[in-house]
């Protein structure tokens, strides 16, 4: 019988991992408001270890205070954060799994700034109002742009000091990297606007920072978005970059120094294609007003989630564009596109959750390794199922999005009654684990 290829080693230029399943970046707010980590953090990230993946990808981990999304996110932000990223690494490397370090910055699209950012707009390549949640901002100087390339080289050293396996840049989904890289987006007239090769400066400037900071021995990937898909959102927007472009961009990564590639789609979070799967409008009625204070068009959001009449116009308005979409494996040809034009690593992002999805897109040279977030979410130990020979768990993952909707207001976990047989108790006793002295057992 011939190995599975699931389970043969990834190998990067400066980094192997055990299995071709990495956990991607989620995670809830589990930290404290300063940006200053908890053991909750350590229990949620060190279940997933335990559960078999190769590596996991961490939560959106800010550079700086002004691209935090939410408030209770652990920050890459100062030296101060070095040790507990240090215990996170440790507790995870327990279980021979990699952790690689997301850095990330906000940018417009900023959920809830909390109160060191009262008052501030958000900083983005753009003064345009975000479309969506009505998210307000302004355009960076060059000096601050500037600032913000020091501020991820600085996270990027502050990761390798912690002794963290690497770093990815989230380049993807609609945050600050993307505001600069997107068509659809950016409207400067300077040297980080207009062309492509401008709209890519700071993304490749923040790339050859790092490796004059941190070296080209130390792991470094980008998640980017491969095809923007701007104008499937409520409301009609101008269309970004088109996957001709994106694969552009890979390359320039790889000569500038990126390792592996993580491909994702949408130029938004939330957004129809990402995460695909349900609208619980019905858990937005509970936890969207969080975000009423946070943007111009966030009580018209609600008011379409509050009340029952409106929520079918909610829901054709989000999906009008994106009927009948499959969810695995659903970035695969964007992927296949991307890797076919550059010689490191691909990771695909996409509700993957089948054994025999992932061997057949592995197998066929679509992309190197999967990220998985929500099905590891339901099924902490998927890895493990697929190693004891099953194609699928036994409760799969129903693509529902309640974690996610959740997360504005509560801890971040599997909330799809049907998985626990409408038995709440046990719902909430599983989402709670995490705040258990000795973590999730």
């Amino acid at each position: 019988m011939s190995a599975d290829v699931i389970f043969e080693p990834l190998r990067f230029r400066n980094l192997e991992v055990k299995n071709r399943i990495l956990r991607s970046n989620i995670s809830g707010r589990f930290d404290n408001y300063d940006g200053s980590g908890t053991q909750a953090r350590i229990n949620w990230e060190e279940k997933f270890a335990r559960g078999g993946v190769g590596a996991i990808v961490s939560s959106y981990s800010p550079v700086h205070v002004r691209g935090r999304i939410l408030p209770n996110y652990a920050t890459i932000d100062r030296d101060e954060r070095i040790p507990f990223w240090r215990r996170v690494g440790e507790a995870v490397h327990r279980h021979d799994c990699k952790f690689i370090l997301q850095l990330s910055h906000s940018g417009r699209q900023q959920d809830v700034g909390g109160v060191e950012n009262l008052g501030l707009k958000a900083l983005s390549s753009t003064s345009k109002t975000e479309p969506f949640h009505g998210f307000e901002c302004r355009a960076m100087t060059l000096e601050e742009i500037a600032e913000t390339i020091d501020c991820f080289a600085e996270g990027a050293r502050r990761a390798r000091e912690a002794g963290l396996d690497g770093v990815e840049l989230h380049a993807a989904n609609g945050y600050l990297i993307t505001q600069f890289l997107s068509s659809g987006i950016n409207d400067r007239k300077d040297q980080y606007g207009g062309s492509l090769e401008n709209r890519a400066r700071f993304l490749l400037d923040i790339v050859r920072a790092i490796r004059r900071r941190v070296g080209e021995d130390f792991h470094l990937q980008v998640k980017i978005s491969a095809v923007d898909h701007n104008n499937a959102v409520i409301f009609w927007d101008k269309r970004g970059n088109t996957l001709e472009d994106s694969i552009r961009v890979c390359r320039w990564l790889e000569e500038a120094g990126a390792d592996a590639l993580h491909v994702s789609t949408g130029s938004m979070f939330p957004h129809p294609r990402n995460p695909a799967g349900g609208l619980p409008v019905d858990v937005a009625r509970e936890t969207y007003d969080t975000m009423l204070s946070s943007g111009l068009y966030t009580f018209r959001n609600y008011l379409l989630a509050r009340w029952a009449p409106l929520r079918p116009i909610f829901r054709f308005l989000w999906t009008r564009t994106v009927r009948n979409l499959a969810v695995e494996a659903a970035n695969v040809q964007d992927a296949r596109a991307i890797k076919d034009n550059v010689s490191i690593p691909v990771l695909c992002t996409g509700g993957f959750q089948t054994a025999s999805v992932i061997r057949r897109v592995i197998e066929e040279g679509s992309c190197d390794a999967v990220t998985i977030a929500r099905p590891l979410i339901a099924n902490n130990d998927l890895v493990k199922t697929f190693a004891a020979g099953h194609d699928r768990p036994e409760r799969p993952c129903t693509y529902c999005n309640r974690c996610l909707v959740n997360v504005i207001e509560n801890p971040l976990g599997c909330y799809e009654p049907l998985r626990y047989d409408g038995d709440r108790e046990r719902m909430l006793r599983e989402v709670m684990s995490v705040y258990q002295p000795t973590g999730f057992e």
